[in-house]
């Protein structure tokens, strides 16, 4: 496949980041997510009950994941592939922006994209069966639906998306960062939590259980060997971090040992 191309930048001109992901398209997937992940800030929400009887707690990403995950399959799915051009993924500190060569196709307009009925039409038949078939999307063009559904809990979130030079870019920007009532300070990034937070109130959440169920965001389909090894934990120590989680309700397998993902 084709480069994705992704950074961090503060302005068009200031990069503080960047990163070319070069892999096959199912690992391309989750590498880019990772990489996303890594760079969104995240809010914790530690309410007093939840001090007093568990330390669980609630992370609010700076984008709702599924509608993350869902323009990224989007742009590696649906690029025009006979382009040299790379995918391309800006991370701001209020918006994100991912481009893909090649225009809608099908006859689809952007004006189709804003209902919920239109007809989906695929320009790289053979990559949207693999995918459907591995789970990871359907093909009745609903894509865009759960998108909007995910930003309705992110009041102040635009969803824009527009044909531009030969390609197709898709934008998510906010004005102010979803919170609560209750949250811990919003950090910078992802990368730099677990050294951020207030340790008086922190201090006895396992970090390994952070990492786990980040992953596993960005890869429902993840297996416990591959936690050990993108964790450094062994086996066991990946195990008894699950059953803590699924006891705990965070966590629930659906579907077989062999087929099934988190959910």
């Amino acid at each position: 496949m084709y480069d994705v191309h992704a950074g961090r930048l503060k302005t068009q001109d200031i990069i503080l980041d960047d990163k070319i992901i070069r892999n096959t398209l199912f690992e391309a997937v989750e590498e880019t997510m990772r990489y996303i992940i890594g760079h969104l800030k995240v809010a914790y929400e530690i309410s007093s009950e939840t001090v007093i009887k568990t330390t669980q707690r609630t992370e609010i990403f700076e984008y709702p994941l599924e509608a993350l995950r869902e323009l990224v399959l989007n742009a590696i799915i649906h690029r025009k592939y006979n382009s040299p051009v790379d995918i391309q993924i800006k991370i701001f500190d209020n918006s994100i922006s991912i481009f893909n060569p090649g225009e809608l196709y099908g006859g689809i307009t952007i004006e189709d994209q804003k209902r919920d009925d239109y007809q989906a039409s695929a320009r790289n038949k053979l990559i949207v069966e693999a995918f459907y078939l591995t789970g990871d999307i359907e093909k009745y063009g609903t894509g865009y639906q759960r998108i909007r559904k995910a930003i309705k809990d992110y009041p102040t979130m635009q969803f824009n998306y527009r044909e531009t030079q030969g390609g197709y870019l898709v934008e998510l920007i906010y004005e102010k960062q979803k919170d609560t009532n209750n949250p811990i300070p919003i950090f910078e990034s992802n990368k730099s939590v677990d050294k951020s937070v207030d340790k008086s109130v922190d201090k006895s959440v396992d970090k390994s259980v952070d990492k786990i169920t980040t992953l596993i965001i960005a890869n429902p389909k993840i297996t416990q060997k591959e936690l050990a090894e993108k964790t450094g934990l062994s086996v066991r120590g990946v195990e008894r971090n699950m059953s803590l989680l699924k006891k705990s309700g965070i966590i629930v397998r659906k579907g077989s040992k062999k087929s099934g993902y988190w959910q």
